[in-house]
């Protein structure tokens, strides 16, 4: 599969752009461990172009994550054109639209899902962007607003013809949230189009069974996974190796699982600083955890605290076969052997303070 000139091989895995979980630490992870490419969190265009501190700070990119996505949302035509001008001279791989995001606050601006109601203003806002990049412009929908009104196949050529270089589909309608079950069908109807661009399928891509699946029943040329992902970096490794031999890798020990955690805490402080970090961390404990015993026992322990060193010592010292055990010298012997030599290098962002909008 190819996206412009960036080839990305067989059956390329995808980490999708997911609010207040694919930030530069989590996605430096998920690289790691086998996506092939990645997206940032979906970034306001007015928050952009107003210098928002949140839409800006997610302009954080890192070579080490290349190939990577930025991804933009808007429902004002010269908005979207300009924060698309600013994000190009920023130096993305891809620059994507959000034309599927579902969330109320959004789709009442006529953006994200929102704009599925007005095709008219979809090709509009698209031919913007295309207008001003100098790199790959992709685009992430979903099947249309409602039953009445999946309109996912004349979308598809729309934006093929409109210059879109790939097509992300969450085969899902606006009104179905992220209830019931993804439509795979029309993922496998987009293929059958015969069309030039590259359709990349979400929706349900849950488990390395599921994104096998995914590619045997609808032919598609690759797979975004976005929940499937959240406190589960692996995923990507053992989907590869799931589609190459057919058997599951054995799921990460307890021990390599505190060490990515510790990882990730330590990324997550490095970018945003220890207290924002710390805090930020919070959502991410539940779904590394998932499943082991004590687990609940083990997150209500760390949610209490509030430096990285209190973390640590929590994180370090619990066993899940014993969930009542508690740090009780703060010098505690660590349990698992952890080398934090992560570092976050200069993001290319800084290369947005010296661009002038036009």
């Amino acid at each position: 599969m190819r996206i412009g000139t960036i080839e990305l091989g067989e059956r390329p895995l995808f980490l999708a752009p997911m609010e207040d979980v694919s930030d530069p630490p989590f996605r430096l992870l998920c690289k790691r461990y086998g996506a092939d490419m990645v997206f940032t969190e979906f970034i306001s265009s007015g928050g952009l172009l107003h210098e928002s501190e949140d839409a800006v700070k997610k302009l954080d990119i890192y070579d080490e994550e290349r190939p990577v996505g930025i991804q933009i949302f808007g429902g004002e035509l010269e908005q979207v054109r300009e924060a698309a001008r600013v994000v190009d001279q920023i130096g993305p791989d891809v620059i994507d639209i959000n034309f599927g995001c579902p969330v109320r606050k959004v789709v009442c601006k006529d953006a994200g899902a929102g704009v599925l109601r007005d095709l008219n203003k979809m090709r509009a806002l698209t031919e913007a962007v295309i207008e001003v990049a100098t790199r790959p412009v992709t685009v992430k929908t979903r099947l249309g607003w409602d039953d009445r009104s999946i309109r996912i196949l004349e979308v598809a050529r729309m934006l093929e013809d409109c210059g879109v270089q790939a097509l992300t589909v969450h085969a899902r309608t606006r009104a179905q949230m992220y209830k019931g079950s993804a439509r795979w069908e029309w993922l496998r109807r987009l293929k059958e189009l015969g069309l030039s661009i590259p359709i990349i399928g979400n929706g349900d891509a849950l488990t390395p069974e599921k994104v096998k699946q995914m590619f045997d029943e609808t032919g598609v040329d690759g797979v975004m996974i976005g929940r499937g992902a959240i406190g589960n970096p692996w995923i990507f490794r053992d989907a590869k190796i799931y589609m190459e031999t057919g058997e599951l890798p054995p799921p990460p020990s307890w021990e390599e699982r505190v060490r990515v955690v510790a990882e990730h805490l330590e990324l997550k402080c490095q970018w945003l600083g220890e207290r924002k970090g710390v805090l930020e961390m919070r959502r991410m404990y539940g779904g590394y955890f998932k499943g082991f015993p004590g687990a609940s026992r083990l997150r209500q322990l760390l949610m209490g605290k509030e430096t990285k060193a209190e973390v640590l010592e929590i994180l370090l010292n619990f066993r899940p076969d014993d969930p009542e055990i508690q740090v009780a010298v703060p010098r505690a012997v660590r349990a698992v052997p952890v080398v934090l030599t992560a570092r976050l290098p200069t993001p290319t962002r800084r290369k947005a303070q010296t661009v002038e909008r036009a």
